[in-house]
């Protein structure tokens, strides 16, 4: 499928033909980008409509971003300290220091753990 849309604003067609094309409708409400890895954003989705390629226009379904907890954050913050730490030895020690990597994971995972300062003593 193409990289096409239709604002229904403005109604111009626009269309990413390449990975490194980005496009945008006339009164800039959407803009399509990536070429056929269907890149796409609006500053108003109802505003956005596909096109497909024999020229018909698809309503799509628009679905909100996932929430990550903090929880979450943390969990993916030490599977990733995992991760590292079971590297080989001579794998830690490559161009990208991989010791210096996990230290920096290991801060970030404290902060986040730690009470947070400006809240209030109970």
């Amino acid at each position: 499928m193409r990289n096409r849309a239709k604002c229904k604003a403005c109604e111009s067609i626009i269309e990413s033909k390449s990975s490194n094309d980005e496009m945008v409708c006339k009164c800039g409400q959407i803009s399509v980008s990536g070429g056929d890895r269907l890149g796409c954003s609006a500053l108003n989705w109802n505003n956005f409509l596909r096109v497909d390629d024999e020229g018909n226009v698809i309503v799509p379904t628009i679905q909100e971003a996932p929430k990550v907890t903090r929880e979450d954050f943390l969990n993916a913050l030490d599977e990733l300290i995992r991760k590292i730490e079971d590297m080989p030895p001579n794998g830690m020690v490559t161009a990208i220091n991989h010791y210096d990597f996990v230290s920096v994971l290991i801060l970030f995972s404290s902060i986040f753990r730690s009470e947070d300062p400006r809240s209030p003593k109970t």
